[in-house]
């Protein structure tokens, strides 16, 4: 008889995270650079081989979620909610992002390590890249902007970069409006956005406060 897909799939899907979870495991208690595949399989109880068939990297491990993130991004642009603007959309959806990682103690230490990292800081900036084209398109949809807009290419970019700037800030809300209401302003610009069917916010350059 043939195994259930659903079962199959779970099992899969269980397999898959007992790596991430062992591989997470051994790099934040030894050291990324300290262990290797074989170690993370062993520690899940599966064979090398199999660990590639779920992560075609060691650096995949540590970014178990590449897929979520990439659909949470589109959805903060396909479902935000009516009268708000694209930038301000993304905007929240970062800054929501990073406020989580920074309250998370596991996250935190996630983060600690990728950034000491050098070839796990590249792939997660590859990582947060790649994404730009995916959210490129949503953005262009929502707008009815052809497809390959330069404008809405540049808006993906820009965002995705921004969420590093946001991240690494120690005030992650105001870099968030600073970056973010750079970016609006220079939206609205483009006639992409109907006037006044964006939601607003004054933005204060650092260090100009009181002139």
């Amino acid at each position: 008889m043939t195994e259930p897909l659903g079962r199959r799939e779970r099992k899969k899907a269980q397999t898959r995270q007992a790596l991430a979870d062992a591989a997470l495991r051994l790099f934040l208690e030894r050291g990324y650079d300290n262990v290797g595949v074989k170690d993370v399989a062993e520690a899940a109880d599966v064979a090398v081989t199999t660990l590639f068939k779920h992560f075609p990297s060691k650096e995949a491990l540590v970014f178990d979620l590449d897929a979520d993130l990439e659909a949470a991004l589109v959805a903060a642009v396909r479902e935000r909610p009516a009268g708000r603007s694209i930038p301000a959309a993304l905007r929240a959806h970062v800054l929501e992002w990073a406020v989580k990682v920074a309250a998370d103690e596991r996250g935190a230490h996630i983060a600690r390590m990728v950034e000491g990292t050098p070839a796990l800081s590249e792939y997660a900036r590859r990582m947060w890249m790649r994404h730009e084209s995916a959210l490129a398109r949503a953005v262009a949809e929502e707008v009815e902007a052809p497809a390959g807009d330069l404008a809405c290419a540049a808006l993906a970019r820009f965002a995705l970069e921004a969420a590093d700037l946001v991240q690494r800030d120690a005030d992650p809300g105001e870099a968030a409006a600073v970056v973010f209401g750079l970016l609006e302003q220079g939206w609205s610009a483009t006639g992409h956005e109907p006037a006044g069917g964006a939601e607003r916010e004054a933005v204060t350059p650092r260090g100009r406060e009181g002139r």
